[in-house]
C-alpha cells in the first residue's frame, strides 16, 4: 500500500485522521495560503487545499497526499484564522446569533499516478446569541487564533452551536465520510 502523507500539521486533522486507523505521515505544506484570491468560496478552499497537496506531492513519490484548508463564512465575509485577539472577537461578534457555513476544500493526489481528486464540502453552523463577557472568557480559555472562524468546536467552543447541518467532522478539519470514501479509490484501505 502506498504511503498516506497528510499535508498539515494541524492537530485537529491529525486528530481525525487518528480515528480512521490507518498509518500515515505528517509532512506540513510549506504553501503561503491567499484568502484574497477571487474566487467563490467553495472554488477558493478546493483551491488552497490543492496549493497545499501539489507542495507535498513534490517531496513523495509512491505516495498518497491528502491536502486540506478550512474557513468559515458569513455574509459573504471570509472568516479565516483570525491570528488576532482583537480580529477573533470580530469573529464571534459577526457569528452570534446567526448561521454560517463552513467550508473545507481537500484535495488527494497519488504522486506516481498524476491522479488528483479535489472537493468542498459545506456544513451549516447555528450560533447562540453570545455576549461579550462570554466572547472574553471564551477567549482566556481557548487558544482559537490559528482556528478558522476563532472557534473550536470540538472544544469549548461547542456551548455556541445551537444546530449542526451536516459533516460535524467538517467542522473540525476534515470531512471525514467524503474522504474516506476518496481515499479507497487511490488504494488507501480502510478496513
Amino acid at each position: 500500500m502506498k504511503q498516506l502523507v497528510l499535508a498539515s500539521s494541524s492537530a485537529p486533522r491529525k486528530a481525525l485522521l487518528d480515528k480512521l486507523q490507518i498509518p500515515y505521515v505528517i509532512d506540513p505544506s510549506n504553501y503561503e495560503e491567499d484568502m484574497t484570491l477571487d474566487l467563490p468560496p467553495k472554488e477558493l478552499a478546493i483551491e488552497l487545499s490543492r496549493g497545499k497537496a501539489r507542495d507535498v506531492a513534490q517531496r513523495h513519490k509512491n505516495a498518497v497526499i491528502l491536502g486540506a484548508d478550512s474557513f468559515a463564512v458569513c455574509d459573504g465575509q471570509l472568516l479565516g484564522k483570525p491570528h488576532t485577539l482583537k480580529r477573533a472577537k470580530e469573529m464571534l461578534r459577526l457569528l452570534s446569533d446567526r448561521s454560517h457555513t463552513f467550508i473545507t476544500g481537500y484535495t488527494i493526489i497519488d504522486t506516481d499516478r498524476g491522479q488528483e481528486f479535489s472537493e468542498a464540502i459545506e456544513t451549516m453552523v447555528y450560533f447562540r446569541e453570545i455576549s461579550d463577557n462570554e466572547i472574553d472568557q471564551y477567549l482566556e480559555k481557548e487558544d482559537v487564533l490559528k482556528n478558522a472562524g476563532a472557534y473550536r468546536l470540538q472544544d469549548v467552543g461547542a456551548i455556541f452551536a445551537v444546530r449542526v447541518e451536516g459533516e460535524v467532522n467538517n467542522i473540525i478539519g476534515l470531512p471525514l465520510a467524503q474522504v474516506s470514501e476518496q481515499l479507497k479509490t487511490f488504494g488507501i484501505s480502510l478496513l
